[in-house]
């Protein structure tokens, strides 16, 4: 069985950054990602996909994204429930990544990017949207 999810997107909000109890580091955002096709309108539709870093990936991406940037995630998908305070079934659906890649330049440097794997994702290319086909 496989469950692996990437995704290419730009922050809607700056990371946030908490600790467990027992110290582990936890990263939480927000992508938004376009989809592929456009809807009945001619318009692109964006999905807001939320995604989870822990340890050393969840301080990095602390450290270094910030709402708008760019970045690739890979991980997994993962779907959990919790019974809320009106006492209804909430549902949660997230990515836990194990592995980021930072797109966007560096702030106030060229360019140029900071990545974080527990598994390389490729090398990066340069292309703008007009290079995208559809």
């Amino acid at each position: 069985m496989l469950n692996r999810i990437v995704l290419i997107g730009r922050l809607t909000k700056d990371p946030e950054l908490r600790y467990t109890p027992n110290g582990a580091a936890v990263a939480s955002f927000s992508l938004a990602v376009d989809r592929s096709r456009k809807n009945a309108q001619g318009e692109r539709e964006t999905d807001f996909i939320n995604v989870v870093a822990w340890q050393k990936l969840g301080e990095l991406c602390a450290n270094y994204l910030s709402k708008g940037k760019l970045a690739a995630v890979e991980g997994e998908l993962h779907i959990r429930s919790f019974d809320g305070q009106d006492g209804q079934k909430r549902w949660i659906t997230e990515v836990v990544a194990d592995n980021v890649r930072f797109l966007s330049p560096k702030d106030g440097a060229g360019s140029g990017s900071v990545s974080t794997s527990t598994s390389p994702l490729g090398n990066e290319i340069s292309f703008t949207d007009d290079d995208i086909p559809f």
